[in-house]
């Protein structure tokens, strides 16, 4: 019998995909209106939104964190880079798992989408993780001299120092007002409302997760894996060694405007999806009443 729920409560193919697609073009359009806000600066220290978080972290609560996480990764790179000509290579592949662990590792987090505390300690722990992940890289790039330390004037010329800050400007400004405040508001307020509108069952009931699944050594020691994999393309990417760049000249004549192609793109792929879903469910309740 309890084999035969757990069964009934996995997501299937086609749902994995949809929670995919829809992080993917969700977070997709949310990145590029990121970068439109203006950066502020107090002196030496700038203060500036690194990306709207609660988007991926609220699907990687409601849904299901490895399929979400990886969407939202994956949004960035074909939305907020490769349509809008921004593709560094293999230099992107750091970023794609630093970010892609963090929110994963943040949804794992909350098995209850209602509670405030899990949903404050995830959304800390997950823009904590990839600022952090992102920390050490640039130290490491500077320390074995792949980079040269880029100086901000009236901060002392260290590297720790000024990735501190960084650091610190990320956790209060993305983690506090970009995901923390909007998750703890969206999460409760969605939880068990927008799941059957896309034929979905709520989390809680489908996905076990707690705090413990993160200590398995497995998940340790494929976190570890991938994070070296992406700094060593960061740094084979700094050092010149690097390919599948994507920066099409002919886009520059376009400027800025050419940014709502992509979010043009981003906003078709996600009505779509929702369509889709809408349909399928629709179907299967048709299937339902005609058997009763």
């Amino acid at each position: 019998m309890v084999s035969a729920l757990k069964r009934r409560y996995e997501l299937t193919q086609s749902q994995k995909l949809m929670v995919f697609i829809l992080s993917m073009s969700l977070y997709g359009i949310s990145n590029m209106f990121s970068e439109l806000i203006p950066e502020l600066k107090l002196g030496p220290i700038e203060l500036k939104v690194e990306y709207f978080a609660f988007i991926p972290l609220t699907l990687c609560v409601l849904f299901h964190p490895l399929y979400a996480a990886i969407g939202a990764s994956f949004g960035e790179v074909i939305f907020g880079e490769l349509l809008l000509g921004q593709f560094g290579g293999l230099g992107e592949l750091e970023k794609f798992i630093e970010f892609s662990l963090a929110m994963y590792i943040g949804g794992l987090l909350v098995s209850d989408p209602r509670n405030r505390k899990q949903l404050a300690l995830a959304s800390f722990t997950a823009v904590g993780i990839d600022q952090l992940l992102s920390a050490i890289v640039d130290i490491a790039k500077v320390g074995f001299g792949i980079e040269e330390l880029e100086a901000v004037p009236g901060i002392p010329e260290s590297i720790v120092l000024i990735e501190g800050l960084s650091f610190l400007n990320a956790m209060v400004i993305t983690g506090i007002f970009f995901t923390l405040l909007p998750t703890l508001y969206l999460v409760p307020r969605l939880y068990g409302k927008i799941e059957p509108l896309l034929g979905l069952k709520p989390r809680d009931s489908r996905i076990k997760a707690s705090f413990s699944q993160l200590m398995t050594p497995r998940l340790l020691i494929v976190s570890i894996l991938f994070v070296f994999i992406g700094m060593a393309g960061e740094f084979l990417s700094e050092s010149d060694i690097n390919f599948a760049v994507w920066e099409p000249e002919f886009l520059e004549q376009y400027g800025s405007g050419f940014m709502w192609v992509s979010v043009g793109a981003a906003l078709l792929v996600l009505i779509i999806t929702i369509l889709a879903a809408v349909r399928k469910r629709t179907m299967a309740k048709s299937v339902e009443d005609a058997k009763l």
